[in-house]
């Protein structure tokens, strides 16, 4: 993704996840993307057997798929959950049993996923209009949109931010030959977690998060 010198395309370069493409899916308005995601993960939560969650996993893969997005990268969304993911397994095996360790690390899996389609096809300014729309009724109560709606849009794509920036990490360390030394993993993920971090706090603030809102309206400058 090209450098833009406007601030909204500052965060968006900071998250940098967004895979091009002319998919349906791609060209899915960016709010009907966000109530999917909204409306897929109560369903995820309801799925009961483990055969159903497979389906549930086929459909989104189809839909990756379908949209183009390479499989190295999807992949790499999943690489950091699996961290947890593998000791919740053993921990719920455990305690409840195969099927129920299986379906709980199975759905968090999935949600994963499905939060990772919709950030790879879906840019970080559409995001942002998607929910600072849904949100404007706020405005009456004195709370601004546009800055809830930045912290919703942050939240979405943390999880496949984190997991790029720790496939980018372990790909580093591998061509070093020290991919079986943790510190050497650990160390420079940290660091560019928080290289990442200021980057997107500096673009935040040109976007004039920290203004007072009785400057802009309580919206941050586009």
């Amino acid at each position: 993704m090209t450098a833009s010198s406007s601030p909204g395309a500052s965060v968006s370069s900071g998250l940098g996840l967004y895979q091009p493409g002319g998919s349906l899916l791609h060209r899915a308005p960016a709010g009907a993307k966000l109530a999917g995601l909204a409306v897929a993960a109560v369903g995820v939560l309801r799925i009961t057997t483990v055969p159903n969650l497979v389906l549930a996993f086929a459909v989104t893969l189809l839909a990756a798929g379908l949209a183009r997005i390479p499989w190295r990268v999807g992949l790499a969304q999943l690489r950091p959950v699996l961290w947890f993911a593998v000791p919740l397994l053993a921990f719920q095996w455990l305690t409840a049993g195969p099927h129920r360790a299986v379906l709980v690390v199975g759905q968090l899996l999935l949600m994963v996923t499905l939060a990772a389609l919709v950030t790879l096809t879906t840019r970080v300014s559409a995001m942002l209009d998607a929910f600072e729309a849904g949100l404007r009724p706020l405005r009456r109560v004195g709370v601004s949109p546009a800055r809830v709606a930045l912290v919703l849009a942050l939240t979405v794509r943390c999880v496949p931010l984190v997991a790029q920036t720790f496939a980018e990490t372990r790909e580093a360390q591998r061509a070093r030959g020290l991919e079986r030394s943790p510190a050497a993993l650990v160390v420079p993920l940290v660091i560019r977690l928080l290289k990442r971090a200021d980057a997107i706090g500096e673009a935040l603030a040109a976007r004039g998060v920290d203004d007072d809102p009785a400057d802009t309206g309580g919206r941050p400058r586009r």
